[in-house]
C-alpha cells in the first residue's frame, strides 16, 4: 500500500487537482462516455465535469462516487489511478 506525502501534497494542490481531472478524463474516454452523457447520468452539470477534468474544481467524495457509479467503475479504481499518478509526478 502506498502512502502519500500529504505535506508535499498541500503545497502542490493545483497540480493534484489536475491529476484528479486527467485521470477522470482518461477513464471516461476509455469507457466511451461523453461529458454530456456523464452529466445526464450523474445529475451534475456538464460544465462542472469539464472544470473537474481541467483541474479547476476539486470534487467531493460524493461527487467521485456518483461519477464512478455512472461509469460502472469502483471509486477505488479512480483513487488508485490518482495515487499512482501523484506518486510518479512527485519523483
Amino acid at each position: 500500500m502506498l502512502f502519500m506525502n500529504f505535506t508535499s501534497m498541500e503545497n502542490d494542490y493545483i497540480d493534484f487537482d489536475k491529476i484528479v481531472g486527467l485521470n477522470l478524463r482518461d477513464l471516461r474516454t476509455l469507457k466511451n462516455i461523453s461529458q454530456e452523457d456523464l452529466s445526464l447520468n450523474t445529475g451534475l452539470d456538464r460544465s462542472y465535469i469539464s472544470m473537474i477534468e481541467n483541474g479547476k474544481r476539486n470534487p467531493t467524495l460524493l461527487v467521485i462516487f456518483k461519477i464512478c457509479h455512472a461509469m460502472s467503475i469502483s471509486p477505488k479504481v479512480l483513487i488508485e489511478k490518482i495515487e499512482e499518478s501523484y506518486e510518479s509526478s512527485s519523483n
